[in-house]
């Protein structure tokens, strides 16, 4: 087959556009946070933070499909349902492309530890080490049954959390070393904070990703990626589903109480019906086509409906 040049659809496509919806909105969720909360702003660490996130969730996305094309134990889905292999695109020039991203996203990462705190480049790390190894190496992490806890925490918690640490002072985590001296601090009270807040965004991630391996699951099992809905069988995983949306609910209720959101977020509520009926609409097919598409509708309608009623409550005062 001849090689096929990559154009601006299929670049699309290969990223996966209107996923990187949900990399924005936990970004725009922390630095809402960040003004509304502790009444602080800054535009120059946003900005470079901005571009470092964009740049590597299009660097895990296209990384991860090269990753998967190369690992595919199944032919057929190789050269029918990777894109990489459908399209027949050179997948070292793809690689390179992402390995630019990559680098754009540990510059501006390295800028901002420079602008802010030492201890972001231990969190960064963190990060980029997922975004790296989530699909590379030996044994993969997203071959194991921890992609839903790594995909809500790192896109969800880790997000917000770089979004507010980059934009108030002090920041929650310091971290200073010399010749003489290593001191780390952690401000327990204020991490916890943000964690709570960032549980509705963090658990609707985990969800997507869920709804997305129990789809894939005869096709994981062939491509001998074993993945949490795999362990836990589809009918217990069928049963755990409905579950999460509740739960991440609760915790939008649970911050109100606690006063780390304002009132106003408990609006949020309203959209139980729609988040109930895309739902339903899982449980009832369970197809990639069809209905997978619903828990990605659930996680952005709840998080731009959080960032949304953040930025009226600060405005307002509230």
């Amino acid at each position: 087959m001849t090689e096929k040049h990559l154009t601006w659809p299929l670049f699309l496509e290969l990223i996966r556009l209107p996923a990187k919806a949900a990399s924005l909105l936990p970004f725009l969720f922390g630095v809402s946070y960040a003004w509304v909360h502790y009444h602080q702003l800054n535009w120059g660490n946003t900005l470079i933070y901005f571009v470092g996130q964009m740049s590597i969730a299009l660097f895990v996305t296209g990384f991860n499909n090269v990753q998967d094309f190369y690992k595919a134990k199944d032919d057929h889905y190789r050269a029918t349902q990777n894109i990489i292999g459908r399209e027949h695109l050179n997948p070292k020039r793809i690689l390179a492309l992402m390995l630019g991203f990559l680098t754009i996203a540990c510059l501006c990462g390295l800028w901002l530890v420079f602008r802010t705190n030492l201890s972001l480049l231990v969190i960064g790390g963190a990060a980029i080490f997922v975004a790296i190894f989530y699909t590379f190496g030996p044994v993969p992490l997203s071959r194991i049954p921890s992609g839903e806890f790594l995909a809500g925490m790192c896109e969800g918690f880790g997000t917000i959390f770089i979004a507010v640490f980059v934009n108030i002072v002090p920041q929650p985590m310091t971290l200073s070393l010399t010749w003489s001296q290593f001191r780390f601090g952690l401000y327990m009270a204020q991490c916890l904070q943000l964690l709570l807040v960032a549980l509705p965004i963090v658990i609707l991630d985990g969800t997507v990703m869920f709804a997305d391996n129990i789809c894939d699951l005869e096709q994981d099992q062939r491509n001998q990626r074993y993945t949490l809905p795999y362990y836990l069988g589809k009918p217990r995983a069928m049963k755990i589903y409905p579950w999460l949306p509740r739960v991440a609910f609760a915790m939008i209720v649970l911050a109100v109480l606690l006063r780390a959101l304002p009132w106003l977020s408990l609006l949020t509520l309203l959209l139980w019906p729609l988040v109930a009926k895309n739902t339903a609409g899982f449980m009832a097919v369970q197809d990639k086509r069809k209905t997978f598409n619903l828990a990605i509708k659930t996680l952005l309608t709840t998080a731009a409906a959080e960032v949304v009623l953040l930025l009226v409550a600060g405005l307002l005062n509230f």
